[in-house]
C-alpha cells in the first residue's frame, strides 16, 4: 500500500502555528505590578474584598501565587493599593471646570460620582459601610484621602477666599450624605439615577443656603450664585418645589407665624 502524503499546511495555518509558539513578551517589573493592581481592582469592583482571594488575582492575571507574593506582601496590600488608585480616580471626578452656573456643574460632578458607585459597587460598599474585613487603618486612611479632596473640590467651586468652619462642616456633611445615599440606591434602586443625581444637588443647595442664614458674609455669597443659576437648572427647580409647599393648607400660615417670633 502507498505511503499516504501528509497534507501540506496553508499559508494561514502555518502563521497560525507560529503565532501560537511565538512567546509572550515578558512585562517589566513596573508593567507587572501595574498589571496585578489592575486585576486586583477589576475585582475587588465586581465582589466583596473578603470573596476575592490571592489565587483568583493570580488566574485573572494569568501569573502564579508565587508571582503575586513577589510583588505584594498578602492580599491586603495588593487591596490597599487598588483602593488607593480607585480613590485617585474618585477624587478625579469631582474636578469640574469653574465655568456656568454651581448647580449645573456640581450636577455634572454628581453623574460621574454615580458612574463610579456603578462600576465599583460592591467592594466601596463593603467597607463604606464599615462591614468589610478588609478594612484596616491603611484602607480607611485612603478613603479620608479622597473625602478630604473631594471637600477641597467643592470648596474650589464656591470660590470663597477662606471658608469658614461651618461651611467646611457643611460641606463634609454633604459629602457623607452623598455616600450614603448612592450606596443606598445601588442596594435598593428605589428611584431612577437621574432623581437621585439632581437629589443630591439640590440638598447641596439646601444645606448652604442654611449655613448662610447664620453666617451674613456667606449670605452675600449665597446671593451671588443664585443669581447665575437658570430657572431651569438644579436650582431653579428646587425654588418652584419649594415655593409650591405654599400652597400645602395652613403651611404659609404655621411658617408666618414662626417668623415673626409669635408664640
Amino acid at each position: 500500500m502507498a505511503s499516504r502524503t501528509p497534507p501540506v499546511a496553508t499559508r494561514s495555518e502555518d502563521q497560525r502555528s507560529g503565532a501560537e509558539r511565538a512567546p509572550r513578551r515578558r512585562l517589566s517589573v513596573d508593567e507587572r505590578r501595574e498589571q496585578l493592581i489592575a486585576v486586583a481592582l477589576e475585582l475587588f469592583s465586581k465582589h466583596p474584598p473578603e470573596d476575592v482571594s490571592i489565587d483568583d488575582i493570580a488566574a485573572a492575571a494569568g501569573a502564579s501565587r508565587p508571582l503575586v507574593y513577589h510583588y505584594f506582601p498578602g492580599k491586603q496590600a495588593l487591596y490597599e493599593e487598588s483602593l488607593r488608585r480607585a480613590g485617585q480616580e474618585l477624587a478625579g471626578r469631582f474636578e469640574e471646570p469653574a465655568e456656568g452656573p454651581l448647580s449645573e456643574r456640581l450636577l455634572r460632578v454628581m453623574g460621574r460620582y454615580l458612574d463610579f458607585v456603578e462600576g465599583h459597587g460592591p467592594g466601596f460598599e463593603a467597607l463604606l459601610r464599615g462591614g468589610s474585613v478588609a478594612a484596616s487603618p491603611g484602607t480607611n486612611a485612603v478613603i479620608d484621602e479622597v473625602r478630604r479632596a473631594a471637600q477641597e473640590q467643592i470648596l474650589s467651586h464656591l470660590a470663597i477666599a477662606d471658608p469658614s468652619p461651618g461651611l467646611r462642616r457643611t460641606v463634609r456633611a454633604w459629602i457623607a450624605n452623598a455616600e450614603i445615599s448612592s450606596l443606598d440606591w445601588l442596594g435598593e434602586r428605589s428611584v431612577p439615577r437621574e432623581e437621585l443625581q439632581l437629589q443630591l444637588v439640590q440638598e447641596f443647595v439646601a444645606a448652604v443656603t442654611v449655613t448662610a442664614a447664620r453666617e451674613p458674609s456667606l449670605a452675600v455669597e449665597l446671593a451671588g450664585f443664585l443669581a447665575e443659576e437658570a430657572s431651569g437648572g438644579p436650582t431653579g427647580r428646587l425654588v418652584r418645589e419649594l415655593a409650591g409647599l405654599l400652597g400645602v393648607p395652613g403651611l404659609a400660615e404655621a411658617l408666618g407665624r414662626l417668623a415673626a417670633g409669635e408664640s
